[in-house]
């Protein structure tokens, strides 16, 4: 039951930002491709600056699955940043671990993926990292525990059977799904990151 609360809600998140957050949703919206509630197809007025501004931050976060703090947090850092502050975000956001996971194919959604990783089953360079903000330097590998391996979800990770709802993998990482390891080589570019966002309307958000 607790399952099918958070899908639903998941679900209803999707509708109203615009976005699919994981498969069902997917298939959902497209079947109905309009907000949620009894007003969901109702023609809207032109939303506000701030109002653009406020829904394209929430839509990046509920794509990380990050809280407003974490978010908050990440913008500082990429302001301070070389380069800019927009693309900075999104890269700094993608070195996340739990982020990898889903990027590498270990997981099928960015819930689940985190929930591996506090779940202890996900090692960084050998070491058990449950933290899913930790950040992952270029070189570092992501693999999964060996006393985990043989468990159903990896086993099916493992066989590829996430491909079907994941985007390719990134030039960013070196991925050996069968062996389910994934290596950072190098920071990720902004064009790489597959994520939905107008990153400037982002920045233009945390800078009013």
């Amino acid at each position: 039951m607790a399952n099918n609360t958070r899908a639903r809600r998941k679900v209803r998140i999707s509708r109203a930002l615009g976005i699919a957050l994981t498969p069902k949703a997917e298939k959902y919206m497209e079947r109905r491709p309009y907000g949620p509630g009894q007003h969901g197809r109702a023609r809207k007025k032109a939303d506000s600056d701030y109002a653009v501004r406020l829904r394209e931050k929430q839509r990046l976060r509920a794509q990380y699955g990050i809280r407003e703090a974490q978010m908050t947090r990440v913008y500082e850092e990429a302001k301070r940043t070389s380069g800019l502050t927009g693309e900075n975000i999104i890269e700094l956001l993608e070195m996340r671990l739990d982020a990898l996971v889903l990027r590498a194919g270990f997981a099928r959604t960015i819930s689940q993926a985190r929930q591996l990783v506090v779940h202890r089953h996900i090692l960084v360079d050998g070491q058990r990292v449950d933290i899913p903000s930790f950040r992952v330097k270029p070189g570092q590998m992501v693999h999964v525990h060996e006393r985990s391996e043989k468990m159903t979800p990896f086993q099916v990770a493992a066989a590829g059977s996430h491909r079907d709802v994941l985007p390719a993998v990134p030039g960013y990482l070196d991925v050996k799904l069968e062996s389910l390891q994934a290596t950072l080589v190098r920071r990720p570019k902004r064009s790489e990151v597959p994520v939905t966002c107008e990153e400037q309307l982002v920045v233009e958000y945390y800078a009013r």
